[in-house]
């Protein structure tokens, strides 16, 4: 998992626990630019991923007596996050009806990763933001929780609230539709330059 710092900060954990200012500080310190960029990548915008982060690092102050320190503090906190945007999004509606069709829909043949990889690297990180923007919300956040912040199948079907199995069919009914995005992209550009 893309986490900032390699160990556990569990005397920050403790400390803030029982209300230290400065544990505080230095938990929003180490952990509030991934967690803002997470949520950037999530989010539609940058003021929503600002909002985001202050208010996931608000809910800490109540959520954090339910960590469970034998775990990773960073996806237990990813997932915090990952909660905290889908309910986001979830409220904005932004979730696209091509979400609900059934599973005949989704296509037969499997994109390769790599070639989806090489696709993304010969693209601007707008143009990505771009493409991501036009994904469905459920889509975009399994590709940010997958590839963004590496959380696992479990973990994301936890955060959407789906079953593990579909998991897999999410990402690649998103992945499909992100590379038609880029690809979309790439035609409009060069029909524009015409």
């Amino acid at each position: 998992m893309s986490a900032p710092g390699i160990t556990q900060p569990t005397e920050a954990i403790a400390r803030a626990r029982t209300g230290d200012a400065e544990a505080w500080g230095e938990l929003y310190r180490e952990y509030a630019p991934a967690i803002f960029r997470f949520c950037r990548r999530a989010l539609p915008t940058r003021e929503d991923a600002e909002d985001a982060t202050m208010e996931i690092f608000m809910k800490l102050r109540d959520k954090l007596i339910q960590y469970d320190a034998t775990r990773s503090f960073s996806a237990w906190l990813y997932k915090v996050s990952a909660n905290h945007c889908w309910d986001i999004l979830r409220r904005r509606k932004i979730r696209q009806d091509k979400e609900t069709d059934d599973l005949e829909n989704v296509p037969l043949e499997h994109p390769d990763p790599s070639q989806l990889d090489q696709l993304i690297e010969r693209r601007t990180s707008e143009e990505v933001r771009k493409a991501l923007d036009r994904l469905g919300g459920r889509a975009r956040m399994a590709l940010v929780m997958r590839y963004y912040s590496d959380m696992s199948y479990d973990e994301i079907a936890d955060a959407l609230g789906v079953r593990r199995a579909f998991v897999g069919v999410v990402l690649l009914r998103a992945r499909h539709e992100l590379r038609q995005a880029l690809e979309g992209n790439a035609t409009l550009a060069a029909g524009g330059a015409s």
